[in-house]
């Protein structure tokens, strides 16, 4: 696992998905990057606007990634679950960046349903199964309960990566 170059992609906005992101890429000692919006969402009004863009799948405008993610041998997606729907700022990084995506894991935070659809329609927009996927709740991530299945996320992560490098191995 020293050698595997693993990045942790994520939009947050309320810190809530950023908060495990930083855990993930703490857990996983790798690189991290933050979606950022040319706009803003924040208020009443930007969370309205989160909702309906997610409903009717629009993707944000969005500034550009400072890392490649085709550098990497797995890019984890993070996003929070916007109206059982994949956040705009999420769909966006993936649209502009799915032919230099390697393999994929997905995480995200909700409220408390939505992670189904919104990793199905994560894995339609990249065109691939994702290696794992880890849901949470906003009440896990504020009282800090989220350990076992963060851990559980990680080993999934370490584990398909070492399946990955054996068999190139003993392919070469």
């Amino acid at each position: 696992m020293a050698d595997a170059r693993i990045l942790v992609v994520y939009y947050s906005r309320t810190g809530t998905t950023r908060k495990v992101a930083k855990s993930l890429a703490a857990a996983l000692h790798c690189d991290s990057e933050e979606v950022v919006e040319t706009g803003s969402r924040s208020g009443m009004f930007g969370y309205l606007r989160s909702v309906i863009d997610a409903r009717r799948q629009v993707p944000s405008r969005i500034v550009a990634g400072a890392r490649d993610p085709s550098l990497y041998d797995i890019i984890v997606i993070g996003t929070p679950v916007w109206a059982w729907s994949l956040s705009s700022p999420v769909r966006a990084y993936l649209l502009a960046n799915k032919p230099r995506l390697p393999a994929v894991a997905f995480f995200c935070t909700l409220g408390g349903a939505g992670s189904d659809q919104a990793f199905g329609q994560m894995q339609e927009v990249v065109g691939k199964r994702p290696v794992g996927c880890l849901s949470i709740t906003a009440r896990d991530v504020a009282s800090e309960k989220y350990a076992p299945q963060l851990v559980t996320f990680v080993e999934t992560l370490q584990r398909t990566l070492a399946e990955d490098r054996s068999t190139a191995t003993s392919v070469a």
